[in-house]
C-alpha cells in the first residue's frame, strides 16, 4: 500500500465517527504524517482532500450547517459561542456568516434552556433562581439581553418561579 492510500484510508476512518471540517482532517493527516515518515507530506495530504472533496466526504458549509443544527437541538448555546467552535474547526468566517443565524434562534435556545432548568429550582426563593438561571445562560455565552428575556416570563408567571 503506497503512502497515499495510507493517509486515504486514514481519513475516511476519521471521518467515519462524525462529520469533520477540512482544517480538522489536515491537522490529523498531519499529525499522523510522523508515524508513517513520509518524505512530502504536505502534497499527498492536499491529494487526499482534493479526492475526499470530489467524493463530497468533506463539504464545509455541510458541516457547518450540520453543526449548528446539531448545537441548537442537542447541546444549545449561544450562537457567539457556535461561530467560536466553527472558526476553530477551521470554518471560513465568510460561510459563517452566510448561513443563516438569527437573533431568534438565540433566544428559543435560551428559553429551551430555563425550561429544562428550571424543574431542579423548584423551591428556592425567586432572586436565587433568577440568580442561578442567569449565571447558567452566561456560562452558555448568551448575552444579558437574552437571557434577560428568557427568564423574565417565567418569572412573571404568578409572580413566583
Amino acid at each position: 500500500m503506497d503512502d497515499f492510500e495510507k493517509f486515504y484510508n486514514l481519513a475516511l476512518r476519521f471521518l467515519s465517527y462524525r462529520p469533520r471540517s477540512e482544517k480538522e482532517v489536515k491537522d490529523k493527516l498531519k499529525v499522523q504524517s510522523s508515524k508513517f515518515k513520509v518524505e512530502n507530506p504536505t502534497a499527498i495530504i492536499e491529494k487526499v482532500i482534493q479526492k475526499l472533496k470530489e467524493y463530497k466526504f468533506i463539504d464545509d458549509v455541510e458541516f457547518a450547517k450540520k453543526w449548528i443544527e446539531s448545537r441548537l437541538r442537542f447541546k444549545p448555546r449561544s450562537l457567539r459561542l457556535i461561530k467560536m467552535e466553527l472558526k476553530q474547526k477551521g470554518i471560513d468566517p465568510e460561510i459563517i456568516n452566510n448561513l443563516q443565524l438569527t437573533i431568534n434562534s438565540d433566544l428559543e435556545s435560551a428559553k429551551k434552556l430555563v425550561e429544562k432548568r428550571i424543574e431542579r429550582l423548584k423551591g428556592l426563593d425567586k432572586q436565587k433562581v433568577y440568580e442561578k438561571l442567569g449565571r447558567f445562560l452566561a456560562s452558555k455565552g448568551f448575552n444579558w439581553d437574552t437571557i434577560k428575556k428568557s427568564i423574565d416570563p417565567i418569572k412573571g408567571q404568578d409572580g413566583d418561579f
